[in-house]
C-alpha cells in the first residue's frame, strides 16, 4: 500500500478533477494516472460481495482497497459524467407524450451511492462550478442542467475546448437564461404573434392548406432571438431554408412579409405577369431588410422551396457560401445559414446526411449552420417509432460531432435560451449545431386532414393542451410580471392590424410576387425564347488570349512536378504557339481564363473535377514532393476574378443543390457542376426537376448553373454511356434553359462565354465528350476562338448542295463516327450537319439547310436507342422532323449493352443505316 499511501493524504478535489478529465478523455491524463483509473474502473466493475470497491494493479495483479472517501468522490464524479452523457434521456422535453423509458437510470444505486450519502459534502461539486457541496445539491444542480426542459448531447465531441465551453456555459446558469422583464414581455409578444396569426388564418380561410405552426409556435421567438443577437455579434445576412410547416408565420413575423401579400395568395388571385406561373404560398421565397431593436441593419433571405422537404437545405448552403465568397471573405461568420427541418424529414431523407458531410469541407463549408427541427413527433400520418431507427431524429448531427439540444417547445424561455446557446456555439467554433424543438402538430398534415384516424390517443391529449403563449402567460401572471388582461390586449391589437391588411389586400385585383434576392440580380433581365436565340458577342482579342495561354502553359520553374504533368503542359504550349490548333482541355481552360480576366469568378465542383474524370483538365497541378496545389488560372496578370475548383464529396443531390444555390446568389460567377459520367446526375433528379427546370416559372428565379454531363457511346456499358439527354429535353419548355451537345473546343469556348456575357441567366446543360477529348479531329484553330460566337448549328462545309442526296442531322460525338464512315466510303452525296444546341432548337437554321440541300432523304441520326436521346424531342418541337428518316438503335430498357462486342455491332448497324436506308435498322 506504500505505493498509493498518498491517497489517504491528498485533497480529494484533486482526484475528482483528475478522474473527471480521465472519464472525458483518457489520453489527456498522465499515463500512470490513466493506468490507475483504468484499474479503479476495473475494480469498480468487479467489487467484492460487500460492495467495497477495489483497485487492481494491472501489471502485478496486486489488489488494493481504495479509501472510502476517495472511492465516494470517484462515484460522484461518475454520476456527474452520467448526467452529462445520458441526462438527455431523462428530461421533461415532451409536452404531449410520456417519455420513453431508458435503462439504466440515473438512480444513485447505479453508482454505488445511497440515500445516506445525500447530506455528505463532496469536493466533486467543484467540477460543476458549485464548489464542495452536498450530494443532494449536486443532484439538484445536475437535474436543472441536464434533465429539465432542455436535454443536451455533447459528450461525444472530441475537441476538449468545445466540451469545456459547453460545460462552463451550462454550469454557469444551470442551462437557463435569467431574462429581464422586458425580454420576457418580448418573448410573449412574439408568441402571441405566432398564435394569433394562425388562429386568424384558421377563421378567415377555413379548410385551406396553410401547414400551421400550432404546437411549435415557440419557433418564432427563437428565430427572433437569433436575428437580434446575431446582428449584435456581427452577422450581416441570414440565409434560411425551411419546409412548409410554419413558413407563413415565419415570413410574416420574422421576415416582415406583409400579411396583405399572403392574404392575396390565399384568395387565389391571378398573377400580375402573364409569363409567370407561380407556386403555392408556402413555397415562395422572400428577401427583406430588417432593422434590429439595437439599430443594426440585417439582410434577410428565406429561399423558395419545393415540397421535397430537405432539398432547400443544400440550396441554402450554396447561397450562404456564395455570399461569403463575394462579400465577406474576411469574415465568413457574417453570413449565417439556418435550416429548419421537420422531424420525419431530417431522419428520413438521405440528402440531410450529404449536407451534413459538407459542413467542414473546404469547397462547401459555411462556417457553421444552425439546424432547427420543428419536431411534430409525426410524419404525415406516420408515428415517430415507425419513422426512424435512431433514438432521435437529430442523430445525423453526430456525424460531425455537433452538439444537439432537445427542447420542450412549450417552455418558451428554454427555447430562446437554446437558440442563443446555438448561436454562441456557432460563432465561437464555426460549426454546426442542432436544436430539436419538441412539440406537436395541432391539426393533421394539412388543415383538412383528420389526424384521429391514425393517432386517436395522441390527438385526444393535444385537444386538451394549452398553446405555448397561454402557458407562458400564466407563468408571467404567476410571477407578477403581467396581469390577466395583458395578453388579451396583445391579441386584440395584433389581430386588428391583420384585419386592416386583409381589407387592403382585397382591394387588389392581382397578386404581385417579389423576386427573391433581387439585390444580387440588379441589371439582369428575364428573357423569353426569341432573346435566348439572339447572338451574343463572345469573341476575345487574340493578344489577350495569347497572354492567358502563355501563363497556363508554363509551370513554375522553382517547383518539381511529375514528368507526365510537365509533358502535358509543354504539349499545351506547343498547341497554341506552334501548331495553332487547340484541343478540348485548352478550349475549356481558355474560356475560364478569358472570363476571369474580364472580372467574372469561375467556380467548378464535382467528383474529380480538378484533374477531370478522364485526365484531360488538370486545372490543379500538384508539386511532386509536397503535394502543394498550383492553379495556373489564378496567376493571370492584373485584376482577375477568382478561380475556385473543388473535388466534391461523392454526392450528386447535395452538391448540385449547393452549386445551384451558389449560382442563385452569384450571377457573376460561372458556376459549373460536372458529373463523373453523365447519367450520374440522376442522383440529383429532384434538384433538376424542382429547381433547375422550373424555378423561373415558379419563383421568378434566374440561375446560370452549368451542368457538364459526359456523354457518348464508346462501349463502356449502360452506366457510362448516356447522360440521359431525353430527360432534360423533356423538361425543356418555352424559355427555361439551354441544352447543348457541342463538337468543337471553340464552340465550347463560346458557349461558356455566352453564359456570362448575356444580360440574363439560364441553366445550361452540356453533354460533354469523353473520347473526343483527345480525338485528332476535335480541335479548333486559335482564330476560331478570337472570332465569331457560339454556333447553334454547324453545316457541312465540304458538302456541295448539288451533289448531296442525304442530309443527316446529328449531334455530339456521333458526328465524328459518321464522318469517319463517310470518309471511308468516300460518300460525297451525304451532308453531315451538327445540331449543337438542342434547346432552344435552332429551327430557322434547320429550315434554311433543308431548303439549301433540297433532298428527299433527311435523316435524324443518333447513337442512343430510339426511346432515348433527342429523337422524341425533335418530333415534339420540329414539325419537319415528322418526315425524317430516323437512324438509331432500336428501343431498349437500358441505354447500352454491357458487352463491348454487342455495343460495337449495334453502333455500326446505326451507321450503316445512315448511309444506306435499305439496311435493316431494327436488328437486336
Amino acid at each position: 500500500m506504500d505505493k498509493y499511501s498518498f491517497l489517504n493524504a491528498a485533497h480529494t478535489a484533486f482526484f475528482a478533477d483528475l478522474y473527471d478529465q480521465y472519464l472525458q478523455s483518457p489520453d489527456s491524463v498522465e499515463p500512470s494516472w490513466r493506468a490507475f483509473f483504468q484499474g479503479f474502473d476495473f475494480g469498480l466493475e468487479n467489487a467484492d460481495s460487500d460492495g467495497e470497491t477495489i483497485y487492481v494493479e494491472k501489471e502485478s495483479g496486486e489488489t488494493i482497497t481504495v479509501p472510502e472517501n476517495v472511492q465516494k468522490e470517484f462515484q460522484v464524479v461518475r454520476l456527474i459524467d452520467a448526467y452529462r452523457t445520458r441526462g438527455h434521456l431523462f428530461t421533461k422535453t415532451n409536452p404531449v407524450r410520456d417519455r420513453r423509458k431508458y435503462t439504466p437510470t440515473l438512480a444513485l444505486e447505479n453508482f454505488g451511492l445511497s440515500q445516506g450519502d445525500l447530506n455528505t459534502v463532496f469536493n466533486a461539486g467543484e467540477i460543476i462550478d458549485i464548489g464542495p457541496n452536498t450530494l443532494s445539491n449536486i443532484i439538484v444542480h445536475l437535474e436543472q442542467i441536464y434533465c429539465d426542459s432542455i436535454g443536451i448531447e455533447y459528450m461525444y465531441i472530441r475537441n476538449p475546448k468545445e466540451r469545456e465551453w459547453i460545460q462552463s456555459r451550462v454550469n454557469f446558469n444551470t442551462n437557463r437564461t435569467k431574462f429581464s422583464v422586458e425580454q420576457k414581455k418580448h418573448i410573449l409578444k412574439k408568441l402571441n404573434q405566432a398564435v394569433s396569426f394562425e388562429s386568424f388564418l384558421h377563421t378567415k380561410y377555413v379548410g385551406q392548406k396553410r401547414f400551421s405552426l400550432e404546437g411549435g409556435e415557440s419557433l418564432i421567438p427563437a428565430l427572433d432571438a437569433l436575428v437580434e443577437k446575431a446582428a449584435d455579434l456581427g452577422v450581416k445576412e441570414f440565409v434560411m431554408g425551411m419546409a412548409h410547416r410554419g413558413r407563413l408565420s415565419t415570413l410574416t413575423n420574422i421576415f416582415g412579409k406583409s400579411p396583405k401579400d399572403i392574404f392575396s395568395e390565399f384568395d387565389g388571385k391571378d398573377y400580375e405577369e402573364a409569363v409567370f406561373d407561380g407556386d403555392v404560398k408556402y413555397h415562395l421565397g422572400w428577401t427583406s431588410k430588417r432593422k434590429t431593436d439595437s439599430g443594426k441593419d440585417i439582410n434577410m433571405n428565406i429561399a423558395p422551396n419545393p415540397s421535397h422537404l430537405e432539398t432547400v437545405g443544400a440550396v441554402v448552403e450554396g447561397i450562404a457560401r456564395a455570399k461569403q465568397d463575394r462579400h465577406y471573405q474576411e469574415n465568413t461568420s457574417a453570413v449565417l445559414p439556418i435550416v429548419v427541418h421537420g422531424d420525419a424529414a431530417v431522419a428520413g431523407q438521405g440528402l440531410v446526411y450529404e449536407i451534413v458531410q459538407m459542413a467542414n469541407l473546404d469547397g462547401y463549408k459555411t462556417g457553421g449552420t444552425i439546424h432547427i427541427v420543428v419536431n411534430n413527433q409525426i410524419g404525415f400520418t406516420t408515428n415517430y417509432l415507425d419513422a426512424r431507427s435512431s433514438t432521435y431524429c437529430t442523430d445525423v448531427g453526430k456525424v460531425t460531432l455537433s452538439p444537439v439540444l432537445h427542447v420542450n417547445a412549450d417552455d418558451a424561455e428554454a427555447v430562446v435560451h437554446a437558440a442563443n446557446f446555438a448561436l454562441d456555439f456557432r460563432m465561437n467554433f464555426k460549426r454546426d449545431v442542432f436544436i430539436d424543438l419538441l412539440g406537436y402538430r395541432k391539426y393533421g398534415h394539412n388543415e383538412g386532414d383528420e389526424p384521429r384516424f391514425t393517432q386517436p390517443k395522441l390527438y385526444k391529449a393535444i385537444a386538451k393542451h394549452k398553446n405555448p403563449r397561454d402557458i407562458y402567460a400564466e407563468k408571467l401572471i404567476a410571477d407578477g410580471i403581467i396581469d390577466a388582461g395583458y395578453v388579451k390586449d396583445l391579441e386584440k391589437e395584433y389581430k386588428a392590424s391583420l384585419e386592416e391588411e386583409l381589407e387592403d389586400s382585397r382591394k387588389q385585383e392581382k397578386t404581385v410576387i417579389t423576386p427573391f434576392m433581387q439585390d444580387e440580380w440588379a441589371g439582369f433581365e428575364r428573357v423569353q425564347e426569341d432573346e435566348m436565340m439572339a447572338v451574343v458577342d463572345t469573341a476575345y482579342a487574340k493578344d489577350k488570349l495569347t497572354e492567358i495561354a502563355e501563363i497556363i502553359t508554363k509551370l513554375p520553374s522553382d517547383k518539381k512536378f511529375l514528368r507526365k504533368i510537365e509533358r502535358l503542359i509543354e504539349q499545351r504550349h506547343k498547341m497554341f504557339f506552334e501548331k495553332g490548333e487547340l484541343d478540348w482541355a485548352m478550349g475549356e481552360l481558355l474560356a475560364y481564363g478569358s472570363l476571369l480576366k474580364e472580372g467574372y469568378d469561375v467556380r467548378m465542383s464535382g467528383q474529380d473535377v480538378e484533374r477531370g474524370t478522364f485526365s484531360h483538365r488538370h486545372a490543379v497541378v500538384k508539386v511532386e514532393d509536397s503535394e502543394e496545389e498550383v492553379l495556373l488560372l489564378n496567376n493571370l496578370k492584373g485584376d482577375q476574378g477568382d478561380f475556385y475548383i473543388y473535388n466534391s464529396l461523392l454526392s450528386e443531390y447535395g452538391v448540385v443543390g449547393f452549386d445551384y444555390g451558389y449560382a442563385m446568389a452569384s450571377p457573376d460567377t460561372l458556376m459549373i457542376w460536372e458529373a463523373q459520367f453523365g447519367d450520374f446526375s440522376n442522383g440529383a433528379q429532384i434538384m433538376i426537376d424542382q429547381y433547375i427546370s422550373s424555378a423561373e416559372d415558379k419563383w421568378k428565379l434566374q440561375n446560370g448553373l452549368v451542368m457538364l454531363l459526359p456523354h457518348g457511346y464508346e462501349g463502356q456499358g449502360a452506366e457510362h454511356s448516356s447522360g440521359r439527354m431525353e430527360r432534360y429535353l423533356q423538361l425543356c419548355a418555352k424559355d427555361n434553359m439551354f441544352v447543348a451537345d457541342v463538337t468543337t473546343p471553340a464552340n465550347m469556348f463560346h458557349l461558356l462565354r455566352r453564359q456570362m456575357k448575356a444580360k440574363y441567366r439560364k441553366p445550361l446543360i452540356v453533354f460533354t465528350p469523353k473520347s473526343l477529348l483527345r480525338h485528332p479531329k476535335a480541335v479548333s484553330s486559335v482564330d476560331e476562338f478570337t472570332n465569331g460566337s457560339f454556333q447553334t448549328i454547324i453545316d457541312d462545309t465540304d458538302a456541295k448542295p448539288t451533289s448531296v442526296k442525304s442530309l443527316v442531322f446529328c449531334t455530339g460525338k456521333f458526328y465524328y463516327d459518321l464522318l469517319e464512315e463517310k470518309e471511308k466510303l468516300e460518300r460525297k452525296d451525304v451532308a453531315l450537319v451538327r445540331v449543337e444546341q438542342l434547346f432552344p432548337l435552332p429551327i430557322a437554321e434547320m429550315d434554311k439547310l433543308i431548303k439549301k440541300y433540297k433532298v428527299d432523304d433527311v435523316v435524324w441520326a443518333q447513337e442512343e436507342p430510339r426511346n432515348m436521346g433527342a429523337l422524341s424531342h425533335m418530333l415534339l418541337n420540329y414539325d419537319n422532323a415528322r418526315s425524317f428518316r430516323f437512324a438509331s438503335r432500336r428501343p431498349y430498357g437500358a441505354p447500352a449493352a454491357g458487352s463491348a462486342t454487342r455495343s460495337r455491332r449495334r453502333h455500326q448497324e446505326v451507321i450503316d443505316y445512315v448511309f444506306d436506308k435499305k439496311k435493316d435498322n431494327q436488328r437486336r
